[in-house]
């Protein structure tokens, strides 16, 4: 049994910040006191019927009239209030609000974007957010309706590989609220199933991004109401942070992670994180545009990634309440990686469907009042999922790493689960606390450890400080029931895995018997506790009522239960662009558009218009539609170009506008070249880059290392064969995952190497550098890595620290390598009289790595005084030993 982090991640150490002069600081926070004075926060407006930084002030929520310059009217695009690679027409303490709509966010936007080009493509993004004055006074991105619900919150898609689409590198004092974040593409980066992966090998790449929010060494940021959702690596890229809040923010299906807290050397994070109802949903999947149907899922052992949240070595006091982690294709929430240096408080949380495990902590953390349905074998047959993705780590259902000095605390949690166990626990001393209090544990046929039942609770360091009270633990693994608990069926509404409800029965034991020393003012849902004789064991107290006052997003005066309209932009798709023709030719497409308003909403007209290129011609077949609901229409485009159009890809956009929102969809026209001469071939050296592996582990575990290589060959040659060779350490071992790699000139290629290292042998803990080699066509690149070895520890003692003469005592020898048991060692013990005499031990550890040695301390051999006991042993050629003492009395 096994505490093990499913993140493919190395924890990196924080970085050191130097000292710098205190004088200094006066005068930099008086400058930056003097230009906050100086600049009096301004309101910009976007709006989709906009003008350019020409036409329009900004300054005015009002269209452009279509003729004139610096009127006062709308900027017609993000672009125009911070251009990429550009400065911003914004500044520090301003706010832009942006207008309903659809804003392509890269190549082929409409304006503010005149230092992108299709080359260089991943640079099409907006520049940082210009950092607030002061917490007071903070830089706002807003879509209109922010403070009236957000009904209709204006979509940013990232389109032709844009590395970001919102970018908080640096920002400080900013609040970004009311969007939608997506793409428009149903392709995952680097998948690996070619259907699915997304190109980006050569321009255009597609309507794809790979990252919705991109920040780093960033301060005082609240995020709310925003959906990040669909993009081809992760919804949020985000680390080096100090004092963040989110708000309502869903992060949802996005192909590689959730939240990815590890942005390298300076991931780690301090001050307060807040999270208050958040979603994060089917990271390691995408969806389907414009559907949003969940697909191509995939994880770790297919290369993928797949945690909902999960960070690199931090700090920081991590708050998150009210939030769900579900159906992501490895863990829910991953914590394992925090420092110590702060705390993590889980309230109110729901976890469930995660195919690794559904939460996990580490150190100084209190998870309460949280339901958790471990189903980790959900993702079974969907997708690119393979066997080993399944309950990842054990697929135990809360993971809780336990540190020196620091506790643990599990309170009034209901949970359940198909993986090893309902709780683990792993490293720590005896400094180290959990407190298992009030939970309703409920196991069952285990997926992760087939022929037995899933275990209640296991803890993997004997010294750990254990606190059992009021628990009710059934169907576990052995009958553990520990004392204080209620070992029954605790009679829950429905205790399925797939249709889970923790609302206890009339007659369940949970109520009124949870130990009464321990209390919570309310339940899961916020509904009072107590309610009747006492505190009900688990989540939920049951007859308790949560107040329902006005439900969430119902606008003032509409009677409860009473459904309401709210408006919607529309929705539009348009068919794949065709293959490249020549220039002046006629090309039709298909254009589907969706009424997107709530079902209470009548019929809506759906004025249709077009946008095209100087000197082309785009007639639609029909100018408007009429559409319920929910209810679709296609009509068509003719799309002509100019005669003289040179060679590429053009894009041009359909618009539906009703009510007065708009939705837009971007097509493309391929114009064909004249084919060139064919160009010559020139060979070159791959280039190859290692990357992984950092974590020192124990003898023989297996570390996977990402193998990157690009083939530098010249555009004229064909693609090439790439064969990959490792040189390691004696005794080591190495698979690649795919080996050879077929590329074509100017693509990169992944795979993994598995590296072991011997077992037991020759080698010594440290680190041992190997090569990787890349051969084609009789050239070869060469990469160094490394992999790290931990020490063995060896731990002795004795079952008491003083004996009287005659007594027997047992000694405890313990031989672990990086947590693990070693198994079938010998230990040799020597105990020292007070004479400095010596009497000679030996034994042989056992499955636990335990050898235990027995002697009777007769009055002849061991007089009264103090003893010393030395044992040691060795691992190959790595000795291994330890120290203590006992005394022995008249």
């Amino acid at each position: 049994m096994l505490f093990v982090s499913s993140n493919e991640r190395a924890p990196r150490p924080a970085p050191r910040h130097r000292r710098v002069r205190f004088a200094w600081l006066l005068t930099a926070a008086a400058a930056l006191g003097a230009s906050a004075a100086a600049h009096a926060a301004n309101t910009w407006y976007v709006r989709a019927d906009g003008g350019n930084a020409s036409q329009c002030t900004g300054r005015s929520d009002a269209p452009y009239a279509g003729s004139g310059s610096q009127q006062a009217c709308a900027w017609n695009h993000p672009f125009v209030a911070l251009p990429p690679g550009g400065t911003p027409r914004i500044a520090g303490g301003d706010t832009l609000i942006i207008g309903p709509g659809s804003y392509r966010m890269g190549v082929g936007a409409p304006a503010g974007a005149e230092r992108c080009s299709a080359g260089s493509s991943w640079d099409c993004y907006m520049p940082p957010l210009p950092s607030g004055p002061s917490a007071e006074q903070p830089t706002r991105l807003l879509g209109r309706g922010h403070d009236s619900g957000c009904a209709a919150a204006p979509e940013l898609w990232g389109t032709e590989r844009a590395s970001m689409v919102l970018n908080l590198k640096g920002s400080n004092n900013v609040e970004v609220g009311c969007l939608e974040v997506t793409d428009h593409s149903a392709c995952i980066e680097a998948h690996s199933d070619g259907a699915a992966r997304c190109q980006r090998s050569s321009a255009p790449f597609g309507a794809w991004a790979p990252t919705g929010l991109y920040a780093t060494n960033s301060r005082n940021v609240k995020l709310r109401d925003i959906d990040i959702h669909g993009l081809a690596n992760q919804g949020i890229l985000a680390g080096g942070l100090t004092d963040w809040t989110l708000e309502r923010v869903k992060i949802r299906a996005n192909g590689w992670a959730g939240w990815n807290g590890d942005i390298g050397s300076s991931s780690s994070n301090s001050g307060q994180i807040l999270m208050r109802e958040v979603e994060i949903a089917w990271n390691g999947c995408t969806e389907k545009y414009p559907t949003r149907e969940i697909h191509a899922c995939w994880a770790q052992q297919a290369g993928g990634y797949g945690d909902g949240l999960g960070t690199a070595k931090t700090g920081g006091n991590w708050v998150i309440e009210d939030s769900m982690f579900h159906h992501n294709t490895s863990d829910g929430l991953d914590l394992l990686y925090a420092d110590g240096s702060g705390s993590i408080t889980v309230r109110r949380v729901h976890a469930e469907g995660n195919a690794g495990n559904q939460l996990k902590v580490n150190g100084k953390a209190v998870i309460e009042n949280s339901v958790v349905v471990g189903n980790c074998s959900y993702f079974n047959g969907m997708g690119g999922m393979v066997a080993g993705d399944h309950c990842r780590a054990q697929g135990n259902a809360i993971s809780a790493g336990m540190i020196k000095g620091q506790t643990t605390t599990l309170r009034y949690n209901t949970i359940t689960g198909e993986g090893d166990c309902l709780i683990i626990d792993g490293a720590g001393d005896a400094t180290s606390t959990l407190n298992v209090q009030n939970n309703a544990l409920l196991g069952r046929n285990s997926v992760a450890s087939a022929g037995r039942l899933t275990c209640g609770h296991y803890g993997e360091n004997g010294s750990v400080q254990r606190q059992f009270a009021g628990n009710l633990f059934y169907n576990v693994r052995s009958g553990q029931c520990p004392s204080g608990s209620i070992c029954s069926d605790p009679q829950l509404t429905d205790a399925g895995l797939a249709s889970f409800d923790p609302m206890p029965r009339a007659s369940s034991p949970l109520i009124d018997r949870a130990n009464q020393g321990v209390t919570l003012a309310t339940d899961h849902r916020g509904a009072p506790r107590p309610f009747g004789a006492g505190h009900d064991i688990g989540a939920i107290e049951y007859g308790s009522q949560v107040d329902p006052g006005t439900p969430p997003g119902t606008p003032p005066g509409t009677p409860p239960g009473q459904p309401s309209c709210e408006r919607r932009a529309p929705q539009l798709a348009i068919s794949a662009a065709p293959p490249a023709v020549a220039a002046g030719a006629t090309l039709t497409y298909s254009v589907t558009v969706t009424n997107r308003d709530s079902s209470a909403c009548a019929t809506s007209r759906i004025a249709l218009g077009r946008s095209v290129a100087d000197g082309w011609t785009g007639t639609l077949a029909r100018s408007s539609v009429d559409l319920a609901p929910g209810a679709s229409a296609s009509t068509g485009i003719d799309i002509t170009s100019a005669t003289g159009a040179a060679a590429g890809a053009y894009p041009f956009e359909v618009n539906g506008t009703s009510n007065g929102l708009t939705g837009r969809v971007t097509g493309t026209y391929n114009v064909a070249a004249t084919a060139p001469p064919p160009s010559s071939c020139t060979r070159a050296a791959p280039s190859l880059r290692i990357s992984g592996g950092t974590t020192p582990v124990g003898y023989g575990t297996p570390v996977a290392y990402s193998v990157e290589v690009t083939n530098r060959d010249s555009s004229g040659c064909a693609a090439t064969r790439i064969a990959l060779g490792s040189s390691l350490p004696q005794d080591f071992t190495g698979t690649f995952a795919t080996n050879p790699l077929q590329l074509a000139p100017g693509a990169s290629g992944r795979t993994t190497l598995t590296l072991v290292s011997p077992y037991y042998t020759w080698a010594a803990p440290g680190a041992y550098d190997f090569f990787v080699t890349a051969t084609a066509n009789g050239s070869q690149a060469r990469a160094r890595s490394t992999y790290s070895i931990v020490a063995p520890v060896l731990v002795v003692a004795s079952d008491k620290s003083s004996y009287r003469r005659g007594e027997s005592m047992t000694l405890t020898s313990r031989i672990t390598s990086a947590g693990k048991p070693v198994v079938g060692n010998a230990v040799r013990i020597t105990i020292t009289r007070p004479d400095r005499s010596t009497v000679r031990v030996s034994g042989t550890t056992d499955a636990s790595g335990t050898a235990r040695i027995r002697v009777t301390l007769n009055t002849r051999q061991y007089p009264p005084g103090t003893y010393s006991v030395y044992a040691d042993g060795s691992i190959g050629a790595t000795p291994v030993n330890g120290r203590s003492s006992f005394t022995v009395k008249k």
